[in-house]
């Protein structure tokens, strides 16, 4: 109880009406979240030997997010370093043995962000590039001798994202884009150049969603072109560049597993003002390694008119890769449907494969009954196909024989993609004769491994299954075991017996280990240290609950430490998201295991527990549409009810006093929030972070609403709190990044919702953070986040009268 005490002592009082000038800072308790130590990222050699833990930093400052970036097409890049701006990195690299105790601190690294961390196929370099504020550069750590180098001096370009090299199969060099022109050599816009932009028509239909940072005029164009131009190169260890093809706008570049071919895709004009970089008429060659054509694979046009919905694309080849259990044979689909799926079909796809060297026609792999979602390989006769359909959420996968199509397909599974029940895992993977990643079979192609998170009804337990396609019978080998939550990330040996997992509990921070499943052995592989001490003795509880129309709810349910519910209400901040489905069993389902570590993070809910507030994160909030109905045709009702039932479970536990329950949610949640404040009266305050309010901004669909404005004016009016901003009478915090890309989150909508709110004379407050997108990543910026919210939160609901 003192503890609590001290904790509410902390953070007491309100002091919205002091200087708000610059950044502020909250309570220490809360602000050191800020500066936690984060887990380190790893990767693993391909001989299993060897892991590499890389640090990474701390927040960045406003300073890194406020440098140059142009936005073009859909992206974002740091034109001095032909690279996307903003990119994080790592500070760090210490190899750790999984056979002894050595450990390798990489400690000669040049100043600079450490990016693209991965050791060569043969395990004996590992490679990564770093950036500075002169551009991007290629290294590499050789394990034999410890000494690292800068493999060439030539830049490298990743405006257009993606791996930044490749290893060559046979660990001799790399593949990568470079710099054609040096950054001073950017186009300048003269003042001739400066002329009426048009668009018109063709009479097609372009009903596209809303992008944002589309190219708006030649200029943009001549830009995008210069920042997006490389050249596709070899690069052997010792140096030495060999130039492949001509410069161009390349996309992606990847060799086939037997190394003799590229798979080249690269951009074309012209461009579009309407879509983003990825949907720009796309060029995919097959070339020798010498950089000659060999082949033509495809020549998409621009994708302005894919037809509207989920689940259509383009019309042509598509999902263009190479078969991973062959040595150069490259696999693609293309639709039957003319990209729409609305249209009647029998089969609304097919899959193509296309052998070397390319010059015979491309044989008919697969006719797919909906819309392809992709292939696993495994060999000539094991592999798994997918399919999916939006209106109904449906997956499907096969076990096919690629070398025996007249076999007959096996059904793998069957369920809704919101089906967690229902998940049977991934398969596990071995490298084979080419170095590539295929699922591991075994008994006459009968058998393989899954692994996955296991969500049942009593939360995930992560497990291992042996599945037979013989008998359609699964054994379980492993699962997790309370009172740990343990994942099993990849098998360290053959036989997969030996696996690395990463394993935490409610009070133990996660850490990775070793376990032998077979030996029922486990030993810890690394000890980092709990990010949040201050938070130690939080209390976590899953609550079960029912909606008032009988669909199953639950909540994860935090009390602050000292406190104990003998002591009576405290406050309560709920952090929600809404999600569609069409099935009320899927929509019931439990999505976390109870034993998960508190893990405190400045990014949620979970600093207000040092404000003295029980959190209730990720009360469930479905929208159901089962049959012909479609979820958002009832949203508001069904968000209301959700809501209701959340207050109502706190309240009859004798946690929360119902007028002191604060809501609060990011993006989606943030247009949850503004609906709830307008229509109930659950809740004293809300917080709306990066949302979207006026849907008739979104005409052409948000989030899983397919239809247009124009068919559903009704369902955009209703679900938009915008509309309805009259209603809104308590007090809500708006926060928004100046500079959020996300498709339909513009940040204009926060400033329309509160011009609206002020007019009409109800209680809001905007706060824009500047540089900001989506998410917020400077320091300054997480830290003033925190504070607005404690000040809000302290002065709206802790200190507000009853009833106010």
């Amino acid at each position: 109880m003192k503890r609590l005490i001290l904790i509410l002592l902390l953070v007491s009082g309100s002091v919205f009406a002091q200087s708000e000038l610059g950044y502020q800072t909250p309570p220490k308790m809360m602000a050191d979240l800020v500066d936690a130590p984060r887990r380190p990222g790893a990767t693993i050699s391909d001989d299993k030997q060897w892991v590499a833990l890389m640090q990474r930093p701390g927040a960045p400052g406003i300073a890194e997010l406020a440098q140059p970036e142009e936005k073009l097409a859909g992206l974002r890049i740091n034109p001095a370093v032909f690279a996307p701006s903003r990119s994080s990195g790592y500070t760090g690299v210490e190899l750790r043995s999984l056979e002894t105790e050595e450990k390798i601190d990489i400690s000669d690294l040049p100043e600079g962000k450490v990016m693209d961390v991965a050791f060569s196929p043969d395990s004996k370099n590992l490679a990564f590039i770093l950036e500075t504020t002169n551009g991007l550069t290629l290294w590499n750590y050789r394990l034999k001798t410890g000494k690292t180098s800068q493999v060439a001096k030539r830049l490298i370009n990743a405006s257009l994202g993606g791996r930044k090299f490749h290893w060559k199969h046979d660990s001799s060099g790399f593949y990568t884009r470079l710099t054609v022109k040096a950054a001073d050599q950017k186009p300048v816009q003269a003042l001739a150049d400066i002329k009426p932009v048009i668009q018109t028509t063709t009479g097609e239909k372009a009903a596209v969603r809303t992008y944002s940072n589309l190219l708006k005029t030649p200029y943009d164009e001549n830009l995008f072109e210069f920042l997006s131009t490389s050249q596709i190169a070899e690069i052997s260890l010792n140096g030495k560049i060999k130039l492949l093809g001509k410069a161009g706008m390349y996309r992606a570049y990847t060799a086939s597993p037997d190394g003799k071919y590229l798979r080249v895709s690269q951009i074309r004009k012209p461009f579009s003002y309407l879509v983003p970089y990825y949907r720009f008429p796309l060029l995919t060659e097959v070339w020798t390694t010498k950089g000659e054509l060999v082949a033509q694979v495809a020549d998409l046009p621009s994708g302005e008119t894919i037809p509207k919905g989920f689940d259509s694309v383009i019309d042509g080849r598509r999902n263009i890769a190479w078969r991973g259990d062959e040595a150069a044979t490259l696999v693609w689909a293309q639709a039957l449907d003319g990209g729409d799926m609305n249209t009647q079909a029998e089969h609304h796809d097919s899959v193509y494969t296309w052998a070397a060297p390319f010059k015979q026609t491309p044989e008919l792999l697969l006719n797919i009954e909906r819309r392809f979602a992709g292939v696993e390989w495994g060999n000539d006769r094991f592999a798994i196909v997918t399919d999916w359909r939006f209106s109904d959420r449906q997956l499907r996968s096969w076990r096919f024989s690629p070398a025996s199509l007249s076999d007959e397909k096996t059904l793998f599974q069957q369920r809704s993609y919101n089906d967690r029940y229902n998940d049977p895992g991934d398969f596990v993977t071995e490298q084979n004769e080419f170095g590539v990643d295929v699922i591991k079979v075994f008994d006459d192609n009968n058998k393989v491994l899954l692994t996955g998170r296991g969500a049942s009804s009593e939360g995930n337990i992560p497990f291992m299954d042996e599945f037979d396609f013989s008998t359609k019978t699964k054994i379980r080998l492993w699962q997790s075991e309370a009172p740990y939550y343990e994942q099993i990330l990849l098998p360290i040996n053959e036989d997969a017996t030996r696996v690395l997992t990463l394993r935490e509990s409610v009070s133990e921070q996660p850490n990775f280990f070793i376990r032998d499943i077979k030996g029922n052995s486990l030993t810890q592989f690394t000890d980092f240290p709990h990010p949040s001490p201050a938070f130690i003795g939080i209390k976590k509880e899953l609550i079960k609950y029912k909606r008032n129309d009988g669909v199953d709810l639950t909540g994860t349910l935090y009390l602050p430490p000292g406190y104990d519910e003998s002591q009576g209400p405290i406050p309560v901040l709920m952090w929600a998201y809404p999600l569609e489905y069409k099935d009320k069993a899927v929509a019931s389902q439990v999505t976390d295991s109870p034993y998960e570590f508190v893990r405190v993070s400045y990014w949620g809910p979970m600093p207000h527990l040092a404000q003295g507030f029980a959190i209730f994160d990720d009360p469930k909030m479905p929208i159901i549409g089962s049959g012909d109905d479609l979820p958002n045709d009832t949203f508001r009702i069904q968000l209301v009810e959700s809501a209701i039932a959340a207050v109502n479970v706190l309240v009859s536990r004798g946690i929360a006093d119902p007028d002191k329950i604060a809501i609060a949610g990011h993006s989606y949640g943030a247009f949850m929030v503004a609906n709830l404040l307008a229509h109930s009266n659950l809740f004293k305050a809300g917080i709306a972070r990066s949302g979207a309010y006026n849907r008739s901004l979104t005409p052409f669909g948000f989030q899983g609403e397919e239809r247009s404005f124009w068919e559903g004016q009704d369902v955009y009016a209703a679900m938009s709190p915008f509309f309805h901003a009259e209603k809104i009478d308590e007090p809500m915090l708006m926060i928004h990044g100046t500079e959020d890309p996300n498709s339909g989150t513009f940040p204009m909508q926060s400033e329309r919702m509160f011009a609206a709110i002020k007019g009409l004379g109800g209680n809001t407050r905007l706060v824009m953070l500047p540089h900001e997108q989506h998410g917020y990543r400077a320091r300054e910026s997480l830290l003033h986040l925190l504070w607005e919210q404690q000040q809000w939160l302290q002065k709206y609901v802790v200190e507000a009268p009853p009833g106010q």
